[in-house]
């Protein structure tokens, strides 16, 4: 579920669930950018050992590694996005950070 949960957010750049997933999925997507940022061989097989999604790596090594380049950490932004219909689960909006930057400009 995480797998597909980040392939989406890295696809997408911004997705709504709830929040406990919200923040187990910072934990899987930081540490994959991270790998983005140093473009080898190896980092890119790592990426696709974890991703399984050979669209999802090429977009990680050649669009977001470059971009939060100068970020140390902190690529992901968890916002609480209110309750869902149904069961009242706390949803939370999980996006990358530098997404709302480029938008305004």
């Amino acid at each position: 579920m995480l797998r597909n949960m980040a392939n989406s957010l890295l696809t997408h750049e911004t997705i709504v669930t709830t929040l406990p997933k919200a923040k187990e999925l910072r934990r899987v997507v930081e540490p994959l950018i991270t790998l983005g940022k140093k473009p080898s061989l190896a980092n890119r097989r790592l990426a696709f050992d974890r991703t399984r999604d050979r669209d999802v790596v090429v977009k990680l090594f050649d669009e977001l590694g470059p971009r939060f380049a100068a970020r140390n950490g902190g690529y992901v932004r968890v916002l609480k996005y209110g309750f869902r219909k149904g069961d009242n689960a706390p949803l939370a909006l999980i996006e990358l950070v530098d997404k709302a930057a480029e938008a305004a400009e």
